[in-house]
């Protein structure tokens, strides 16, 4: 089982949306079957069944072994992945486009730029996995507190001249075999707090877009 599957069949994606199908999985990070399950959600044995049938005709989870009891054959079945992101890829015709608007400064831009590294990257690992070649990928992680908005202002400003400047040093358009690197480069505030939709006369919620 991988950690991460990336889903990009429309049908798939319904699937894994379904309420009951979406709870009858996460347990299934776990090998376990039918009766196990039907205990825990509530649903007979036949019902859960047929959600697992779905889920397994898609890819979500696969037969790990079976097992014989009396005249039932027990089918033990297990995640494909612990977890699931659902690609733009699975609805193209509204897929979010990078290129219609490109703003650094836009929080929607930002969302489109990660949505386009989840359909892309997602599809890098389909290929790799099918040619059984490892993708070379590399991904920085952190966080830093901002005492203004000109500090924030002025430390985007050095990455990215920062990228710039390596870009021009690195970028080479002719040599035999090169091959091109996408890099993305985001800032956005941490999530603090958790909490359901806000109306939007609320005073205390900061603008997600600058």
């Amino acid at each position: 089982m991988i950690d991460v599957a990336v889903i990009d069949d429309p049908a798939a994606a319904g699937v894994s949306l379904d309420p009951v199908r979406a709870r009858l999985l996460a347990p299934l990070a776990a090998p376990g079957s039918a009766t196990t399950l039907s205990a825990t959600a509530g649903l007979s044995r036949q019902k859960v069944n047929y959600h697992l049938r779905a889920l397994e005709r898609h890819g979500l989870i696969e037969l790990v072994e079976e097992r014989r009891k009396g005249n039932v054959t027990e089918r033990i079945m297990q995640a494909t992945a612990a977890s699931y992101v659902i690609s733009p890829a699975a609805l193209p015709a509204v897929a979010p486009d990078p290129a219609r608007a490109p703003d650094p400064l836009s929080a929607r831009w930002l969302l489109a730029l990660a949505a386009r590294l989840v359909r892309e990257t997602g599809e890098l690992i389909r290929r790799a996995r099918t040619a059984d070649q490892r993708l070379a990928t590399f991904a920085v992680d952190g966080e830093i507190r901002f005492a203004s908005a000109a500090d924030r202002a002025a430390f985007a400003e050095e990455p990215s001249a920062s990228a710039r400047h390596l870009a021009a040093k690195y970028h080479d358009e002719h040599t035999s075999g090169g091959r091109p690197h996408r890099l993305v480069i985001a800032l956005h505030p941490t999530i603090t707090r958790h909490s359901g939709p806000t109306p939007p006369s609320a005073p205390d919620q900061p603008s997600t877009e600058e």
